[in-house]
This record gives structure tokens, sequence and C-alpha cells, in this order.
């Protein structure tokens, strides 16, 4: 005797009941019924090509606003130097490519902030205004944040028109140190971090003078 066996179907996938996969089984054949099972049932959890969370999976989603910020420019491939950036390749908030640190050269200053962190914002002035003078290149890291349209929108907010990419996974954070943030990284020509400075940037000043004395350009 021919033994049907049923498993249990996928998650989000409806099969035919088994009283209605007897009554076709006796109108129409053992074959036509079984290839009929099979092919509503591909279909159905084919149609529902999704990840975990319900989202297609399409690549990295496009936050609304993202396209107004300063664009990540490319650069090109370096080694790693000694006591520089780590080796780590981080998305861009913004458009344009991921940035692999160590390709970086300075003078640089890297700011480390979140959208949920109050003392990011209340040094977000002096960083914009380093920006428009033009001395130094800058980037900032968004780290550890969670709502990236929050970040989109801090960023936007506080006039840091400069590249940011986003390090959701805290890659950074063994190689820097990273405890939390603001953390201000100042980086020289050679590639070479110059000076960590953790915590908040607390005046125009502060920030002006750790900029001529660590890389030696006055803004």
């Amino acid at each position: 005797m021919l033994r049907i066996e049923t498993f249990a179907p996928a998650r989000r996938c409806t099969a035919p009941s088994t009283s209605s996969l007897q009554r076709w089984i006796a109108r129409q054949g053992l074959v036509g019924a079984v290839a009929l099972v099979l092919s509503v049932t591909l279909a159905a959890c084919g149609s529902e090509r999704a990840d975990d969370s319900g989202t297609p999976s399409s690549g990295r989603t496009a936050v609304a606003g993202a396209d107004k910020l300063e664009a990540c420019p490319a650069a090109p491939s370096k080694p790693p130097v000694s006591n520089g950036l780590p080796d780590v390749s981080l998305p861009c908030l913004g458009s344009g490519p991921d940035v692999r640190l160590a390709d970086l050269r300075g003078p640089l200053v890297i700011n480390v902030w979140a959208q949920w962190c109050g003392p990011c914002r209340d040094e977000a002035p002096y960083l914009a205004a380093l920006a428009k003078s033009g001395k130094v290149s800058m980037l900032g890291i968004d780290y550890d944040d969670p709502r990236p349209e929050l970040a989109v929108t801090f960023a936007s907010e506080e006039g840091l028109a400069y590249p940011h990419v986003v390090d959701r996974d805290k890659a950074i954070q063994r190689a820097l140190k990273v405890g939390g943030p603001p953390l201000t990284v100042f980086v020289d020509g050679d590639g070479a971090v110059a000076y960590v400075h953790r915590g908040v940037l607390t005046s125009q000043q502060q920030l002006d003078q750790l900029v001529k004395d660590k890389l030696g350009v006055s803004p």
C-alpha cells in the first residue's frame, strides 16, 4: 500500500488540508494530485522572498533625505600604516561608496557621534564651523545607532556638511578604544592617528587648538 506523508508547511505557506487531498485523489488519481499539491505549495512559498524582518532582500535601504548629505568620495586603495586607522570599510550615511578607513590620509578630523547622544549635539556647532574653514578634511562616524533616519536628520539640522559613514556594529570600538560617543580622532598626513580626544568638545577654541597642536594646521 502506498503511504503518503505530509510535512508541516514553511512559515507563511499554506498547503491543502488532508480531507481536500483525499477527495482530489479519489476524483483525479494520485499522480495528478501530488503534482498539484507541489505546484501550489511552491508557488505560495516562492511569492514571498523576504528576510526574517519581512523586508525584501534588495540590498541597503535608502533613507529619506540621505541624498542631501555630503557624498562619500571614492579614495584610492592604500596599505594600512602603523598607528593608523583600523582596516575596516563602513557604508556611507549619504550617497557614495563605502569608505575604507585605512585608505584615509590627513590632515583629517574624524568625529564619532550618534543622534541619541546629547553631548554630540552640544559640540556639533564647533565641528560645523571647522568644516566651513576648509583647512582640514572631515569625516563623521554615526556609531552604534539604530535609527539611520534620525541620524540623517541630526546631520542635516546641525549643518555637518562633510561625509558621514555608519558603524552600527561598533567595528572601530577595539582599535580606537571607543567607550561611546562623542570621540574625535586627529589623523596626520601620513595616515597615523596623532591624537584621540575622548568626550565632548567644549568650545571652538578647544577644537581649533587641537587641530593646530596635533595636525599643525591653523583653522
